[in-house]
């Protein structure tokens, strides 16, 4: 057997899968359609989890304060809400630093001649706290003292938006895992019935292979490779369509929908891609070990 190369597998996993072109296009388009769902959903995580970040939605709460009160009273409302279970920070925001937060923001956004307009003297902001929190479990408690500490004016806690936005990733989250599940067993399915035709068509051959001493190993290889080829082409075709899908939504998203935050194709494209290959030559591969289980048995 050792005048057999690496040419001869090769040559005889591309001759099976020629010989089976339908099911071998069939298991291809199949394992692509399973990629790319699962790519998209696995984009639509990270990028909740982006904006979530970018929001800072997750566990602040934002306070105003009376603007009758003096530097000291404000020092000690500082250290009786930093003193309070679950909280983890405490940021003091003042008049003046309010102020130029949003000149800066309204000169960026294209207004100059707004942020011109208001000066000191004109000060329509206010000093705040910026108090993050460790758990939503206890926010209400949290909430309650915080807005009975006196000269507090306003408490805006947005846990209610981060607990809608950690739902709608928990479900996607869900969805992904049995879409993943699904479409896996969908996938091995085709391939292990392309590989089952090629097995089968040659089921002579191998017979005969057996018979004379050949290895369960130089049997195998062929159509272990045709399965890694099946896995492969789908998962380079699939990483460049899901390319083309996530550019025209990056794209669309950047210009019509400034606010919502989308993570560069180049910031997950090895991921992605290394992620593809992954899944599909683990498919291909595992697809053909099962169909050459009948004819290999001893």
């Amino acid at each position: 057997m050792r005048r057999y190369s690496a040419s001869y597998f090769i040559g005889q996993s591309l001759k099976g899968l020629w010989k089976n072109g339908v099911m071998s296009f069939a298991s291809i388009l199949v394992l692509l359609s399973s990629l790319i769902v699962m790519g998209s959903f696995s984009c639509l995580v990270l990028n909740i989890d982006k904006n979530m970040e970018e929001l800072g939605v997750l566990n602040e709460i934002v306070v105003f304060i009376d603007e009758e009160r003096t530097e000291d009273e404000i020092t000690a409302m500082y250290q009786t809400v930093l003193s309070f279970d679950g909280v983890s920070k405490v940021e003091y925001i003042s008049k003046a630093q309010a102020l130029e937060e949003e000149k800066i923001k309204l000169e960026e956004a294209g207004y100059p001649y707004i942020s011109e307009s208001i000066n000191e003297d004109n000060n329509p902001y206010r000093a705040s706290f910026i108090i993050s929190y460790t758990s939503d479990a206890s926010i209400e408690d949290l909430q309650y003292k915080i807005s009975n500490v006196e000269g507090i004016d306003k408490v805006i806690c947005r846990s209610d938006i981060a607990q809608t936005l950690t739902s709608v990733k928990n479900g996607v989250s869900f969805v992904l895992v049995w879409f993943m599940i699904i479409l896996f067993v969908i996938s091995m399915f085709v391939i292990v019935n392309t590989i089952k035709l090629a097995v089968y068509a040659r089921r002579h051959e191998i017979e005969v292979m057996r018979y004379v001493g050949a290895t369960k190993s130089f049997i195998t290889i062929p159509f272990i490779i045709e399965g890694m080829v099946i896995g492969a082409a789908a998962s380079v075709i699939a990483y460049f369509v899901q390319k083309a899908m996530y550019l025209y939504i990056y794209n669309m998203i950047g210009t019509d929908y400034s606010m919502i935050t989308v993570i560069p194709f180049k910031s997950i494209s090895v991921l992605l891609l290394l992620g593809f290959v992954g899944i599909g030559i683990i498919t291909g591969v595992v697809g053909s070990c099962i169909s050459l289980r009948k004819y290999l048995k001893a």
